[in-house]
């Protein structure tokens, strides 16, 4: 699916982002990892190596331009292009209602989110222009959809990443270049398992009966997985989804459908 793409894709950790990069390779793309701390980014590289593929880290903290330009000059050194990017990189102020949501946690979300993405983008356009082509794909979430109380100072950046996508596929677009976005909800990988825990403990029952309450709320009676919903990010990325752009694709289980 994504043979011959070079693929840069921010915020990978141990949840989705790495699962995104052992995927974007297994499907045929040469892949840059960025992450403040490289624990996940090595083991992520050995796995992709033993399974034949490419994949490189490098630390990066997307808020600064300096470290994003390394970034992309790695990715161009090592892969000799960029024709993929996946804006995944996060900060969470802290689940609060808004207004008792301190300002700098709020602006330390919106730097990351908002400003991390722009940072990485504005460096990868310029060689997305040179190759005649190129795939942007943002992370966004569902509770700019369906608000979720303690999430408002998460949901407002990227909220605003969100407009900035349809931006960007506007003015990118006469470059060849695509700008979506991918909704994700829960995602069954280790902070949901966190909550799972943190919750029945706080409750007084069991993991499972609150896995259940959260998956009963979509038709699929599941919570997805992270990396059954790293299938819809590679889509986004591919030339499957050539006439795709300025979209948002919601990838939850069908708990929230839009009119």
């Amino acid at each position: 699916m994504l043979q011959d793409e070079v693929v840069v894709i921010t915020g990978v950790g141990p949840g989705l982002g790495s699962k995104l990069a052992v995927r974007a390779a297994a499907e045929g793309a040469k892949v840059v990892m960025a992450a403040r701390s490289t624990g996940v980014m090595e083991q992520v590289s050995k796995d992709v190596a033993a399974a034949g593929g490419e994949a490189v880290g490098v630390a990066c903290d997307v808020r600064r331009p300096d470290e994003v330009a390394r970034l992309v000059e790695t990715a161009v050194d090592r892969f000799g292009t960029i024709t993929g990017l996946v804006n995944s990189a996060f900060g969470h102020p802290g689940f609060s209602d808004l207004l008792q949501t301190p300002e700098k946690a709020i602006r330390r979300s919106m730097d990351i989110i908002l400003f991390g993405a722009l940072n990485v983008t504005r460096e990868v356009v310029p060689h997305m222009k040179a190759a005649g082509r190129g795939s942007i794909v943002n992370i966004g979430t569902m509770t700019t959809r369906k608000p979720m109380r303690g999430e408002g100072g998460y949901a407002v950046a990227k909220a605003a990443m969100a407009t900035a996508t349809q931006f960007l596929a506007l003015e990118l677009g006469p470059h060849g270049i695509r700008a979506n976005q991918a909704v994700m909800g829960w995602l069954d990988g280790p902070g949901v398992r966190f909550y799972l825990k943190f919750t029945a403990e706080s409750r007084g029952v069991s993991e499972q009966d609150v896995y259940d309450e959260i998956a009963a709320r979509n038709p699929l009676g599941r919570i997805p997985t992270d990396e059954a919903c790293a299938g819809a990010v590679l889509f986004l990325l591919s030339r499957l989804a050539s006439e795709v752009t300025g979209a948002t694709l919601d990838v939850n289980g069908g708990e929230h459908m839009p009119a």
